[in-house]
């Protein structure tokens, strides 16, 4: 019970941080329950997604009330997310823990490397229309599902930078769009893991409802807060991931 407890404390702090940056939360859950849980890799991704699937749900209709999604740029984006994410689903079962493990790290200091780049780097400003179309938000959802698949999550953290830096959106916009993204691909990735017997339900479960009871204050912040702060933030965050996966290496 005292286990459970803290699975849904645990479920909580990570679905604020989850909605606070349009993730869902599973990328901090992943080098959590590596770390602290000692899960291997795939078994931690997919036991995060479990949490991830129905925080993302909850997170996009939050940012759906907000700032209305467009239909025509979700759907290439969430189909070719989708189809690739199955690809790398089924790849990642079948590597190496520890190889997993040393990718993820890359892939988390990668992103940061590139969002921290960009703060201090002039950049256009956010236009009022999106300058890229189809087929370029097809490329996009090609590239963020196959990340997605291979490590359970990621997909919406490609995404959101390169929505705003070539694809002229604000970082909230940025941000709806890729949980758009997210939804389909991490579902099937989670349903890849779960038949590969890659889930611990006991501790996802738990995670799942302790993050829908916290996604939707992480939203109204992320609203509220500085655009500029918002992206210090989200860098400081990845940095954070890959230190705490580092230690498990």
């Amino acid at each position: 019970m005292i286990e459970v407890a803290l699975y849904l404390v645990l479920g909580a702090a990570l679905g604020t941080l989850g909605g606070l940056f349009g993730i869902g939360g599973g990328l901090i859950a992943i080098p959590v329950l590596g770390v602290w849980f000692g899960l291997d890799q795939q078994i931690a991704q997919g036991t995060a997604l479990v949490m991830v699937v129905p925080n993302v749900m909850l997170a996009l209709w939050r940012y759906h009330q907000r700032n209305r999604i467009e239909l025509r740029h979700v759907l290439p984006l969430a189909s070719m997310g989708f189809c690739f994410a199955w690809l790398g689903s089924i790849w990642a079962v079948g590597v190496d823990a520890e190889s997993m493990r040393i990718g993820f790290v890359a892939f988390l200091v990668a992103l940061a490397a590139y969002n921290l780049t960009r703060m201090f780097t002039a950049t256009a400003p956010a236009s009022a229309q999106m300058r890229y179309g189809w087929p370029w938000l097809g490329v996009l959802g090609a590239a963020s599902g196959t990340m997605g698949g291979l490590f359970g999550v990621g997909g919406a953290v490609v995404a959101t930078p390169i929505l705003t830096s070539l694809f002229g959106t604000t970082q909230v916009v940025a941000q709806g769009l890729s949980l758009s993204l997210a939804l389909p691909s991490t579902g099937v990735t989670l349903a890849t893991y779960a038949f590969h017997h890659q889930v611990d339900w006991w501790i996802g479960l738990p995670l799942a409802v302790g993050g829908l009871l916290s996604i939707s204050w992480g939203v109204k912040v992320a609203h509220a807060m500085p655009e500029r702060l918002l992206r210090g933030l989200f860098c400081g965050f990845l940095v954070l991931c890959a230190v705490l996966l580092v230690f498990k290496v």
